[in-house]
């Protein structure tokens, strides 16, 4: 098994620190009021400690499920962005050309959606309690691999600023992880992945679904990976890290996925 195991790719990884990542702690609790109700001491002790068996009268009362209250269409100052405004933002933010020509992580039209964030506020606003409130709103065109960040002024719904650089990565999102871990299952270098993954769980791994992922943003650097990646940094690259859901871990760190490109590429593990 042992030599199996290390003929995969993307071989299941062990360990006390991967284990203490994936394993609740389990905490034995003593109950208040039991210990020693079967001793004795002085006059009807034992009685006494017999009878105690309930809560005393020190004792909170039971908690009780309340309704959360129902969350304003609009914040105020520094409050987090609510429900109603991120749908809004992000309305705004498409509108217009990015919306029609813009592309996707899977090449549907309309750019990557990244983030949504509260924006901070302007020269001389800091301390103005009526300030408006803005958001960023942070998308990737895989038409063009350009970052796009849209400032939407929260009161008016108006775009006032646009910035646009290449070759800035912000980390993936999570339709992206799941993107990449799709390429690379259907790639000849997932071969590893889903025969560790059938070694683990019994069963075939056919979807990202099945998996827990995170992933960071690789970028390439001189004679530290195949040609195939030269352009990592430029174009959006993700290096995926890959859990069984409710199971181990999975090692695919060596492993590189193209989004830009659509291609997978190994890392030189020299």
């Amino acid at each position: 098994m042992r030599e199996k195991v290390r003929r995969h790719l993307g071989k299941v990884l062990t360990g006390a620190a991967l284990a203490a990542a994936g394993t609740a702690a389990m905490v034995a609790v003593t109950l208040p009021g039991t210990a020693g109700a079967g001793e004795s001491g002085g006059a009807g002790g034992g009685t006494r400690a017999a009878r105690q068996t309930g809560p005393g009268p020190d004792a909170a009362p039971p908690g009780v499920v309340e309704r959360a209250p129902a969350e304003a269409e609009r914040g105020t100052g520094r409050d987090p962005l609510t429900d109603d405004e991120l749908g809004r933002v992000e309305k705004a933010a498409l509108a217009g050309r990015l919306s029609a020509l813009g592309e996707n992580v899977t090449g549907a039209r309309g750019p990557q959606r990244l983030s949504i964030d509260l924006a901070e506020p302007e020269a001389g606003e800091t301390d103005d309690p009526d300030a408006p409130r803005r958001a960023d709103v942070a998308f990737y065109d895989y038409k063009n691999d350009t970052l796009v960040t849209k400032t939407v002024n929260l009161g008016t719904g108006k775009v006032e600023r646009t910035d646009t650089q290449r070759g800035a990565q912000p980390p993936p999102s999570r339709a992206e992880n799941a993107e990449a871990a799709r390429l690379l299952i259907a790639s000849p270098l997932g071969a590893g992945l889903k025969s560790d993954y059938k070694d683990a769980t019994g069963k075939d791994l056919t979807s990202p679904d099945q998996l827990e992922l995170s992933g960071g943003i690789y970028r390439a650097a001189p004679g530290a990976q195949p040609a195939v990646l030269d352009a990592c940094g430029t174009h959006r690259c993700v290096r995926l890290f890959s859990k069984v859901r409710n199971g181990p871990w999975i090692d695919t760190r060596d492993l590189v996925i193209d989004l830009s490109a659509r291609k997978t590429a190994a890392l030189d593990r020299g």
